[in-house]
């Protein structure tokens, strides 16, 4: 194809020796159709992000109570407690390989997570993955939210008695929950308006003091039960036979679909990370390890729930809410606090904010786009998605991670396949350079998100009575790649993509 545009004179950026790079000294994006000043790359002096940093991100991420109560939905659908270990485990170091790949772009340019994806859908079609992820992203804010509202609701009723839990009823439930959950809404907004530093330093302290009360609720419940209880005993329901793999890989995509949503907009976070070496430790050290840790916490204190109480109790609020020693109460109520916003704002408000004011910077900026993200992530009422394990796992996790895996596989082949790391950074801003494509639209990328897409979640189907798709798939030819959404996405737009874009060589890139 033939150039759509003039060439554009080359960026005037600046490398540094340890390979990252900034606009030079003088050279301004001004704010317009594609620039403000939380899209603009971060300045090389501004990006200091250390490897304790990114390592107590991901810790104060995976410590929250939906992460906890994944190997309980894992139990549910009949795998014993190591099985579900092993799933959780595996899934998270999976999906640290494209974390990693595409968190490579945040400390090398300093740019987000919308700004990269302009390279390979072009800077209008880079609106597409942005709100995809978007959506998703105000979607488990309102289930991390409410998760976290009823939590304190819980708990408060514990000390105020039961004139709390018995308070009259506003649309189904007590006006007293809709307290708690208003009152926390605002308080995560609060955060995270005062910026990305203020994320950074509660992060910091919070993450530390969520292993702490993690830790604690252990060693109680195992002081009660006199040690760990029979759950450990418990044999699969499964075994390691036909029925255990039939669950094991939709469950395992699962699992990756969890943080699938963060393998697209890691450099929002690694855009202020000091090197390539912070981010790929911190992550490394945080994401796997603190996943399968808290996994294993979750079982063994359920265990010790089963011994001193006869029955499971996988929710720990509800294993907090047993006490009756008020201190014990008021810990468990900080550190649920603490857990729930320490995810909630990082992985569920960052990305949206961004990818807001992706869509018209000149209205949106990172403060707006934080608003907008908590009002729609109320208004569409998510935590339905977690009313059953199979809902849970199979249809909300599943179909997220197939769709975000195809973008996923965009942006690789895009960042390492087709341009080798290498990006001109003012071209990202600018009407007319080399990612303009045409009309600011990559048709390459929309059809490898299209095939790749519905490859992956095509064939998604439901157990009888058990969720939303048939029981045959949407296109039953396609069922059979439906446990594989999240690997199938991923696989096929990349090398789809990256087939497509060969023909396009050198400087004529994005401008065909």
């Amino acid at each position: 194809m033939t150039a759509t545009v003039p060439p554009v004179p080359p960026a005037i950026q600046t490398v540094h020796p340890d390979g990252r790079v900034e606009l030079a000294p003088g050279e301004e994006l001004p704010d317009g159709p594609f620039a403000n000043a939380d899209l603009r790359p971060v300045p090389v002096a501004d990006r200091h992000w250390t490897t304790y940093n990114f390592t107590a991100l991901w810790v104060g991420m995976a410590h929250n109570i939906p992460s906890w109560t994944l190997a309980s939905g894992l139990v549910a659908l009949g795998m014993d407690w190591k099985q579900a270990v092993l799933t959780i485990a595996l899934g998270n170091i999976i999906v640290l390989f494209p974390m990693l790949l595409t968190g490579h772009a945040g400390p090398k340019y300093g740019i987000p997570f919308p700004v990269l994806a302009r390279a390979s859908f072009g800077l209008r079609g880079a609106n597409l993955p942005a709100m995809i992820r978007a959506a998703v992203a105000c979607a488990w804010f309102g289930i991390q939210t409410w998760i976290g509202g009823q939590g304190i609701y819980i708990l408060l009723g514990k000390l105020f008695g039961g004139g709390w839990a018995k308070a009259a009823e506003v649309g189904g439930y007590p006006w007293t929950l809709w307290l708690c959950f208003v009152v926390f809404w605002a308080l995560e907004l609060a955060i995270i308006y005062r910026g990305m530093e203020t994320l950074r330093r509660f992060e910091n302290w919070a993450a530390p003091f969520v292993i702490v009360g993690a830790v604690v609720l252990l060693v109680w419940i195992t002081v009660k039960a006199g040690g760990l209880g029979p759950l450990l005993d418990q044999p699969s329901k499964l075994g390691w036979g036909p029925d255990f793999w039939k669950v094991f890989f939709p469950s395992l995509m699962g699992m990756i679909g969890f943080w699938a949503t963060l393998s697209l907009n890691i450099p929002d976070f690694t855009r202020f990370g000091k090197g390539q070496r912070a981010q790929v430790w911190g992550q490394s050290l945080g994401l796997p390890t603190t996943m399968t840790f808290f996994a294993l916490l979750s079982v063994l204190v359920t265990s010790g729930s089963q011994a001193v109480y006869g029955e499971a109790l996988w929710d720990p609020v509800a294993l907090a809410g047993k006490t009756d020693n008020a201190f014990g109460l008021l810990f468990a109520l900080v550190t649920v606090l603490v857990a729930t916003v320490s995810v909630n704002i990082a992985a569920n408000v960052v990305s949206p904010a961004y990818d807001l004011a992706n869509l018209a910077p000149k209205f949106i900026n990172f403060r707006t786009g934080a608003m907008i993200t908590g009002v729609v992530g109320v208004i569409i009422f998510p935590w339905k998605l977690t009313a059953t394990p199979e809902l849970y796992i199979f249809t909300w996790l599943g179909v997220v991670g197939g769709l975000l895996g195809t973008v996923a596989g965009i942006l690789i082949a895009d960042y390492w396949l087709v341009r080798r790391t290498v990006l001109d950074l003012a071209d990202l801003y600018r009407p007319g350079g080399r990612y303009w494509y045409a009309a600011g639209w990559n048709w390459r990328a929309l059809l490898a998100f299209g095939v790749g897409g519905l490859l992956a979640v095509g064939g998604a189907y439901s157990a009888p009575g058990k969720g939303p798709f048939p029981a045959d798939g949407l296109i039953p030819f396609l069922q059979p790649l439906a446990d594989y959404g999240w690997a199938v996405g991923l696989g096929t737009a990349l090398v789809l993509y990256a087939a497509l874009m060969l023909p396009i060589r050198g400087e004529d890139r994005g401008q065909s």
